[in-house]
């Protein structure tokens, strides 16, 4: 018989807490502890010591040879008990949580009765290997993640459900947007829980909410969501026309824009006006009128005529070569070829007939 144990780890990576089988050990037994766990020395009872990765030689009153006789008293059993928990410290990942029933709340914006449920995953460690095992692991011999679930189950479902309800209710975004914010939502809840689970020497790593039970199918829920739907399709195709009668306009203004420079263009090349233009015009719409032969209209045409005549000589002029000088006429022949052309363009607008043309034209002649 070995007067000194080896003592080590034999459980695997999803054990948070193992007891070794070993106990009542002889002193000078050697302790072996692996990176990331750490091991706790009970001895009489009490939590002694903690030992991290490393090889230890531990102290007891066990002592060889002579602990036969020590034990007579008690029937052969040391009265000096000792054991040695292992903790594994490295982070225990994707465990699963989940409500097991629905969170009641007052939905903030539309002011209704709401009840959801949620469910994800957590990832934990032990921060504090001592208290975990005075607090929550007794004399267990194993504390696994599926016990550690079940042991903080009923804590979790009373801590989480409020925690959940309270988030909710607060938050800046309603039920129908609260999946756009899983991660804000999961944050919030972690901060939440994370002293719940200090107090038991375990820090919760990272918590998720991966999935929102919404109580689809509710009469309450559906009419809400409908509003809420209609709430912001209503502003989209509101904010959609907006654009679109902007841009209608800024084309439309671009099209004027583009027709007045290229009729500007067209004036500027024949060499006339605006204002000629419109004189033209007037003297059209003048001759075209059913009481052009009203002596009134009459004149007010032939003084509309004269500024015609006069503008169609000042375009003539213009275009004319400037080279070579005019030739030189007296007053009465200059005066009798503007009163002509006035003639000639009240019969083309239609004001005089052939007739009334010829003996006008005559009467000039006879004056020269």
């Amino acid at each position: 018989m070995a007067l000194a144990k080896i003592i080590k780890y034999e459980g695997d990576n999803t054990t948070f807490v193992w007891k070794s089988k070993i106990k009542d050990f002889n002193t000078m037994s050697q302790l072996i502890v692996h990176e990331s766990q750490e091991a706790v020395f009970f001895k009489n009872g009490q939590a002694l010591d903690v030992f991290e990765a490393g090889r230890y030689t531990l102290s007891t009153q066990n002592i060889p040879l002579i602990k036969h006789f020590l034990n007579l008293p008690t029937g052969g059993r040391t009265p000096f008990h000792c054991e040695v928990y292992f903790i594994n410290k490295a982070q225990q990942m994707a465990i699963k949580w989940g409500t097991d029933s629905q969170v009641q709340y007052m939905e903030p914006t539309y002011k209704f009765p709401l009840q959801i449920g949620a469910s994800g995953e957590m990832t934990l460690s032990v921060s504090d290997s001592r208290r975990l095992l005075v607090k929550l692991v007794g004399t267990e011999t194993i504390l696994t993640q599926e016990n550690l679930v079940a042991m903080f189950r009923s804590l979790l479902m009373s801590k989480i459900k409020p925690y959940i309800a309270s988030t909710m209710q607060n938050a800046p975004y309603t039920i129908f947007e609260a999946d756009a914010h899983m991660d804000e939502f999961s944050s919030n809840l972690k901060i939440s829980l994370q002293p719940d689970f200090e107090e038991y020497g375990i820090t919760l790593n990272k918590f998720f909410v991966t999935n929102i039970a919404k109580p689809e199918g509710e009469t309450a829920y559906e009419k809400f969501k409908d509003i809420h739907i209609h709430q912001y399709s209503d502003i989209a195709e509101a904010q959609l026309k907006q654009r679109i009668g902007i841009i209608e306009q800024q084309t439309e203004a671009q099209k004027i824009v583009i027709e007045s420079q290229a009729i500007a263009q067209k004036r500027a090349q024949e060499g006339y006006t605006y204002q000629q233009e419109r004189s033209f015009e007037v003297a059209r719409d003048l001759a075209q009128n059913e009481g052009g032969g009203d002596m009134t209209n009459l004149g007010i045409g032939l003084g509309m005529m004269g500024g015609v005549a006069k503008s169609v000589g000042n375009i003539m002029n213009e275009t004319l070569p400037t080279s070579q000088p005019a030739p030189k006429t007296d007053d009465g022949l200059e005066n009798f070829k503007i009163k002509l052309e006035k003639l000639k363009l009240m019969k083309d607008s239609g004001i005089l007939s052939e007739e009334e043309f010829a003996a006008e034209k005559n009467a000039l002649l006879k004056n020269l």
